[in-house]
């Protein structure tokens, strides 16, 4: 299943359960984690993207790894909240990771870059060790957003 509802997200989840988040990137895929319970998201691993089979492959190895129950993608919506060329690859990869067998949401991931790269700079971290670590900090931007709905019934 995947949905942009919240609502139908916590259905097929009615017992919470361990996320992976992912921001996909051009050239990398970004990957955040939360706890079984919802309460906090951290990031993961920044896996480099290539040919979908591997990509896939690595994704299924982390949620295999983590007992992880369902998936979250970050959606690149424009500003004002219409679908463009990389909404549609986004979807497009969902589609492709449901043979994986867990309920996928479709997350609002609008300034989730912004807020990751402003966390790294509050906690003074250099420009090149941001660049390695902003698409799994934007990935756990996406996440906590998408928990605290889930844990909080917000939608």
């Amino acid at each position: 299943m995947i949905t942009a509802s919240i609502m139908d997200m916590r259905a097929e989840l009615p017992g919470g359960g361990a996320l992976i988040a992912l921001d996909l990137g051009t050239k990398t895929i970004g990957t955040a984690f939360c706890d079984a319970g919802w309460r906090f998201s951290s990031p993961g691993k920044t896996l480099p993207r290539g040919k979908f089979t591997a990509d896939k492959a690595a994704i299924a190895a982390l949620i295999a790894e983590r007992g992880i129950k369902g998936i979250v993608i970050g959606l690149p919506l424009n500003m004002d909240g219409s679908e463009g060329p990389r909404s549609q690859a986004s979807r497009a990869y969902a589609r492709n990771l449901e043979a994986l067998g867990l309920p996928i949401l479709l997350w609002d991931e609008r300034w989730s870059t912004t807020s990751a790269e402003r966390g790294l700079i509050a906690q003074d971290m250099s420009r090149a060790k941001r660049a390695e670590r902003i698409d799994s900090a934007a990935a756990a931007v996406i996440l906590q957003a998408a928990i605290d709905a889930l844990a909080g019934g917000g939608f």
